[in-house]
């Protein structure tokens, strides 16, 4: 088991994922942020109805040492009052990569 976390948000918009990611990258809170091409359909209850949106999909490689930080920067930008932020622990991995993960938070 490491240290290192995927972390998953959801954005409204090309342009908010594409600020997002670059704003925690250059803050070195990830060291990497992967947007996925093209939207997600998310369905999901909100305020008692059941939605749907059309939604851009970030994975954002970070530590636990620097979740806090991320977690507080991504509520700090994001459009939504309750944006989706889920860290899953990454168990295993090249430790070259990991290392790198390291080197740029």
């Amino acid at each position: 088991m490491t240290d290192k976390l995927v972390v998953l948000v959801t954005c409204g918009s090309a342009a908010e994922a594409r600020r997002i990611a670059r704003a925690v990258v250059q803050a070195r809170l990830a060291a990497c942020v992967n947007i996925l091409p093209g939207a997600v359909t998310s369905i999901y209850r909100w305020k008692g109805k059941v939605e749907s949106a059309s939604e851009r999909l970030l994975l954002i490689k970070t530590s636990k040492k620097q979740l806090a930080k991320l977690r507080a920067a991504v509520v700090r930008m994001h459009s939504y009052d309750v944006p989706e932020f889920i860290a899953l622990p990454i168990a295993a991995g090249s430790p070259a990569y990991l290392d790198w993960i390291e080197e740029n938070l």
